[in-house]
């Protein structure tokens, strides 16, 4: 298992019950064929450029275990998720 790090910005138009339960999802996606091993929510940050007319974004941190076809998996998902304006995956053990 690699450690992988998950970074998405949420629309910040959305109630927090949406926000909360995008959250989980991504969890969820995660946990079924990894683990998650911490949950940083960073809240509602001003965006460095405005994306699709928005100035600001709801911001979470996952930090995960998984195999390697996992953030394929999961990066597939976010993309058609219209709640997530943006996402980055980050594989930690690369140096």
């Amino acid at each position: 298992m690699r450690n992988y790090e998950v970074m998405f910005v949420i629309d910040s138009a959305l109630e927090e019950a949406v926000k909360d339960a995008t959250v989980e999802t991504v969890q969820s996606i995660i946990a079924a064929d990894g683990e998650v091993v911490k949950t940083d929510v960073w809240g509602m940050r001003k965006l460095a450029y405005p994306i699709n007319k928005k100035e600001e974004g709801y911001y979470v941190v996952i930090e995960f275990k998984a195999n390697a076809t996992l953030p394929y998996e999961l990066d597939r998902k976010l993309k058609i998720s219209d709640n997530v304006i943006r996402h980055i995956i980050i594989n930690n053990d690369a140096n």
